[in-house]
């Protein structure tokens, strides 16, 4: 199993209140859930109504399908004319990078 995740700290246009930023930032968390089928959230910057902190993640079972889909997220992010991407993180694991510290919880 391959997980993956990204994670955008953002700056937002003419924007100047938090409920204008909303306005901008739930569109985007939808699209990005709808249109690459990831998990989506506002994940930093909750507080600042010029900034925001967006992230992304899935799970696969095909690394390369997780290095497409992250890369299509990227390049779709930096397409948006509403907000400038000031830094962007990534990660890619497989579920056996870290065995030694795997708990199983028994099901039921």
């Amino acid at each position: 199993m391959w997980v993956g995740w990204i994670e955008f700290d953002l700056r937002l246009g003419d924007v100047h209140s938090l409920k204008e930023k909303r306005s901008i930032v739930r569109p985007i968390v939808n699209d990005l859930q709808r249109r690459f089928s990831v998990a989506a959230a506002e994940t930093d910057s909750v507080d600042l109504y010029r900034r925001a902190g967006i992230g992304g993640s899935l799970v696969a079972i095909d690394r390369a399908h997780v290095v497409r889909v992250l890369d299509e997220v990227e390049r779709w992010m930096a397409a948006r004319p509403e907000v400038e991407i000031l830094q962007a993180h990534r990660h890619i694991g497989s579920s056996s990078d870290d065995e030694d510290g795997q708990t199983e919880l028994p099901l039921g």
